[in-house]
């Protein structure tokens, strides 16, 4: 309707006010959002896209456009997946099968599906005792753990048997931190406390970057509890150590109790580099770099600090 109205109308930007269907409406660029006034109509090209905007709406271009396109998948809606569908059949350009494809996965996830009553098709390829996709994922996620506790128990056959022995017993307390702690499974499961998962509460998991960067440029995510597509890539993720496991701290470990010399090497540390959130960052596999991180352990917390004994005072004499 407005393109009707601005057709025999392109002279001149009074005239064209007058046929504004609202009081305050205005003109802007599609393209950018820029105001089209008095002096700008008469330089635009005869295609040029405008938007009619009443008093109070904004309109910022393309970024506009993109955030309605994007508002309409906060909640998939089946016409916009049908619509998809019938592209995606007679597409043959490949950038453009590429970007129908990627639509349809987003849209057509079942997230807030758990069971495998609920989601049949995610438990695909996975044994039947995983009743749910939680707990599929923190078992996930303490097989990670599990896997480095095996890296640093193999360590302790190139130490003497002193060192062993006392290696072994450092080993046993931290078995027993993981076992209480639930191998840390909570990384991965969204129903867990907020403070002790990697994932909001619908379980996206952001990418937190290579080891270097405080944050990932690519802004890589990714739900594994959408479809089994999700799941199996999301077990191409790393769970990397910003101080290195085989490197650093294993050797830095080992040393510590061969050169203790009476001072008491603090396991909990160690076990904080090796197994939790604080040395560890969830990271795409683009994101994982394979190079020698050149970090090393923190020398003042190496060993636990010495409690000074008390001063006894003096006895006051009675006077």
């Amino acid at each position: 309707a407005l393109e009707g109205m601005l057709q025999p109308q392109c002279g001149h930007l009074k005239s064209l006010k007058i046929s504004l269907p609202v009081q305050g409406s205005r003109l802007c660029l599609y393209e950018d959002g820029t105001e089209v006034t008095e002096d700008y109509f008469p330089g635009l090209p005869d295609d040029a896209e405008l938007v009619l905007l009443t008093e109070g709406q904004t309109w910022q271009g393309y970024v506009s456009d993109i955030s309605r396109f994007l508002s309409m998948f906060q909640e998939a809606q089946a016409g916009v997946i049908e619509a998809a569908r019938q592209l995606l059949s007679g597409e043959r350009a490949p950038l453009r099968q590429k970007l129908l494809a990627d639509l349809l996965h987003t849209v057509s996830q079942n997230i807030e599906a758990e069971t495998r009553a609920q989601d049949p098709p995610w438990f695909e390829g996975l044994e039947s005792r995983f009743r749910n996709k939680s707990g599929y994922l923190r078992y996930s996620c303490e097989s990670r753990i599990r896997s480095y506790l095996r890296e640093v128990s193999s360590s302790s056959r190139v130490l003497g048997a002193e060192a062993r022995e006392e290696y072994l017993r450092i080993l046993g307390a931290m078995c027993q931190r993981l076992r209480s702690a639930q191998y840390n499974g909570s990384y991965f499961d969204r129903g867990a406390e907020a403070g002790s998962r990697l994932c909001t509460r619908e379980g996206w998991f952001s990418c937190q970057g290579p080891f270097d960067l405080d944050s990932c440029a690519s802004k890589h995510s990714i739900n594994p509890y959408s479809n089994r597509e999700s799941r199996v890539l999301f077990s191409t993720w790393n769970l990397d150590h910003i101080i290195e496991k085989k490197r650093t701290i294993v050797p830095t470990l080992a040393e510590a109790i061969q050169e203790q010399g009476g001072r008491e090497v603090d396991w909990e540390y160690f076990y904080s580099l090796l197994f939790t959130s604080e040395n560890l960052k969830l990271v795409h596999i683009a994101c994982h770099k394979k190079t020698t991180h050149k970090l090393e352990c923190d020398p003042g917390r190496i060993y636990r600090s010495q409690k000074r004994p008390k001063r006894r005072r003096p006895a006051r004499k009675c006077q």
